[in-house]
Parts: C-alpha cells; sequence; structure tokens
C-alpha cells in the first residue's frame, strides 16, 4: 500500500512511526517545521505540502487536533487525490463530524474509515494503543494488517460514526476517573497516609483503574505530563454532553466533570496537561501529592 501521514504531533507522530517500523514507505506532511526530522531519518519521504502527498499514496492517514482542522485537511486532499483512495481518521471527531466528512469524501470519491485510537501517548510511542474503528467491514478487513501495526487490539465497532462515539465514553470515563483519583489520594495524603504505599494499595484493589495506574503516577511525581491538554479533554467532554443530551441519558457525573475541567483551564489555561486537574484540588487545600519513585512521564 502507499500510505500517507498527515498530522505528527505527540500522538500522530507515534503513530506514523510505528507503520514505518512495521515495514511500509510512508510518505509523512505536518504544518510544524522539524516535526516530520525523525520519521525521514526512519526512511520516510517527506511532501511538501497536503496536495503533493494526496498525489502519491492511496491510503491517507491523519491524526489533527479538532474537527474543523480535519475538515480543512480533507478538503485540500479532495482536491488532489484519485477516486478509490482510502481516508483513515485517527483523530478524535464527535459522530456528526465524521458523518459529515465521511458522505463529503464519499461524494468526491473517497472511501473512509474512521480510526480514532485509545490507551494513551505512551501506549502509542510502543505501538500498543487500542484502535477502535467504524466504516465498512470489508474496508476494515483490507486495512487491517496496518491497523495492527499501530495498536495491538484493534475494534472493529460497526458502521462510522460507531467509534466516535465508542472513544468519546472510554475518554469520558477516563476524565471522570481522573478527577476521582485525585480525590481519592488527597483523602490518602490528609489522611496521614504514606502516598507511594497508598498507590500501591489502591492499584492491587477493587477500586483500581487505568486512569489511576498511569496518570495517578504522574500526579505523584507532579510533572502531570500526560501530552493531552485541558483543551483536548473539553472538546471531547463536549462531545459526551452532545451525546447525553441525542441519546436521551442524564449524565450527572460527567457533567460535574465537564465543570470541573472548566475550572481547571480557567485556572491553569487551554494548553495545560489534563492532568493538572489534580492540581486544583492541591492548590485549594494547599496540599501537595507527591511521593517518591514515580516518572515524570510514562514509557
Amino acid at each position: 500500500m502507499k500510505i500517507g501521514y498527515i498530522g505528527l504531533g505527540e500522538l500522530g507522530g507515534y503513530l506514523a512511526m510505528s507503520l514505518i517500523r512495521g515495514g511500509h514507505d510512508l510518505v509523512v506532511f505536518d504544518t510544524v517545521a522539524g516535526r516530520a526530522e525523525r520519521h525521514v531519518a526512519a526512511g520516510a519521504k517527506l511532501a511538501g505540502s497536503i496536495a503533493e502527498l494526496s498525489r502519491q499514496v492511496e491510503h491517507i492517514f491523519t491524526c489533527l487536533p479538532s474537527p474543523m482542522i480535519s475538515e480543512k485537511v480533507l478538503d485540500e486532499i479532495l482536491l488532489q487525490a484519485s477516486a478509490g483512495t482510502v481516508w483513515i481518521e485517527n483523530s478524535t471527531l464527535g459522530r456528526d463530524e465524521i458523518l459529515r466528512l465521511s458522505t463529503k469524501a464519499d461524494a468526491a470519491g473517497l472511501k473512509v474509515l474512521e480510526a480514532p485510537v485509545t490507551g494513551g501517548v505512551h501506549l502509542a510511542a510502543r505501538g500498543e494503543i487500542t484502535v477502535l474503528v467504524g466504516g465498512d467491514e470489508a474496508l476494515y478487513e483490507l486495512h487491517k494488517p496496518v491497523l495492527e501495526k499501530l495498536g495491538n487490539r484493534i475494534f472493529h465497532m460497526g458502521p462510522i460514526g460507531s467509534a466516535a462515539v465508542i472513544k468519546v465514553i472510554t475518554n469520558m470515563l477516563a476524565f471522570i476517573h481522573l478527577v476521582a483519583d485525585a480525590e481519592a489520594l488527597m483523602l490518602a495524603k490528609r489522611g496521614g497516609l504514606d502516598l507511594a504505599k497508598a498507590w500501591h494499595a489502591i492499584s492491587a484493589s477493587s477500586g483500581t483503574s487505568f486512569v489511576h495506574e498511569t496518570e495517578g503516577q504522574l500526579i505523584l511525581n507532579g510533572s502531570y505530563d500526560i501530552a493531552f491538554t485541558m483543551d483536548l479533554a473539553l472538546k471531547d467532554l463536549g462531545f459526551a454532553m452532545k451525546f447525553g443530551q441525542d441519546f436521551g441519558v442524564p449524565l450527572d457525573l460527567a457533567t460535574k466533570t465537564f465543570e470541573t475541567f472548566k475550572k481547571g483551564k480557567a485556572a491553569y489555561g487551554g494548553s495545560a496537561q489534563s492532568t493538572q486537574i489534580a492540581k486544583l484540588l492541591e492548590d485549594a487545600l494547599n496540599t501537595d501529592l507527591r511521593a517518591e519513585g514515580f516518572p515524570a512521564r510514562l514509557k
């Protein structure tokens, strides 16, 4: 397959590297100068523009920060891509957005798979992230060997839009768990417990979660460096709020979490790490959540 990858940020950069490590000849592009250096060093070809990339490949992956940018990039792809080109969207979009963009791509003769990923940047770096796929089953089966280069767990959720729904659900749960974990760690600290021992005890209990076992470590280190921003968290929680309205489901915990992240953005800025949501509680109580032996970044 002649494959292109557009969007080499924190997440997309690792996904593109996984394709190169998997033996694929890759053409890459990003608007930020320098982001493609490691990919070129690993054997990828750098395109000078989206149009140039679109003319050279038959399968185009994208990983972009917002639906607006995804649509802008798709419009540029459509100007040069040949009929039958496959667009595989790794970005997190709402269901309405991916359905609308898929319709636009279909009308121009492109085929579409949505393939948002979940599990964290550290798993993307190892090629072990989870890939959630929506789209035609035959198209999915054709691309499954390529998708398996990105991650070690691949789920075909159904038609276009299905993956968007489950991805937003998983992120909604993660943000709820993150706020809850900060509260749990603060209870342990204010209760006089050794936080390192408390973290391990929670990890071995019925109260553990993926977020506790990963982002909990970054809270205890104090780096909060999960490579995911407050703005991105609010985007995904906004999608969850809309699903709640669309599907008639009251989302009490998610709504409270959404409001908490709004406070986090107001306090630390939209580009702050989403894990810094724990700092709201630390600052309010003038009590830090630090323990020795925890990493600044997940590996």
